[in-house]
C-alpha cells in the first residue's frame, strides 16, 4: 500500500482540532468583555497563538481577527462552543 504523505491523516485532523478546541477554550478563557454600545459588548482575547490555528478558528467563523490588532473577537458561535468546551472539561 502506497501512502501519500502530503495528505494529513485521521489521527493528524482529530489533533489539530483537539489544538484549535483547546486554543478556543484559552481564548476565552483569557477574554475580557469590551462594551460595543449601550447594552452589547464583545469578546476579545490577545493573539498569543500560532497563527495557523488563529487562521484555522477563523476559517470556522469561530473568531475574528484583523491583521494589524494585537487581539481577536469570539463570535457566537466560538463563544457557545468554548462554553461546551468548558462544560465538558469540568471536573
Amino acid at each position: 500500500m502506497i501512502s501519500n504523505t502530503d495528505e494529513p491523516s485521521e489521527q493528524d485532523l482529530e489533533q489539530q482540532e483537539l489544538i484549535e478546541e483547546l486554543t478556543l477554550l484559552l481564548l476565552f478563557l483569557s477574554s475580557w468583555e469590551e462594551k460595543n454600545g449601550p447594552s452589547t459588548g464583545l469578546r476579545k482575547a490577545w493573539k498569543g497563538f500560532t497563527y495557523s490555528t488563529l487562521n484555522a478558528l477563523e476559517d470556522r467563523g469561530l473568531i475574528h481577527q484583523s491583521r494589524r490588532a494585537r487581539s481577536v473577537t469570539l463570535s457566537e458561535e466560538g463563544l457557545a462552543l468554548a462554553h461546551e468546551l468548558a462544560q465538558r472539561l469540568k471536573p
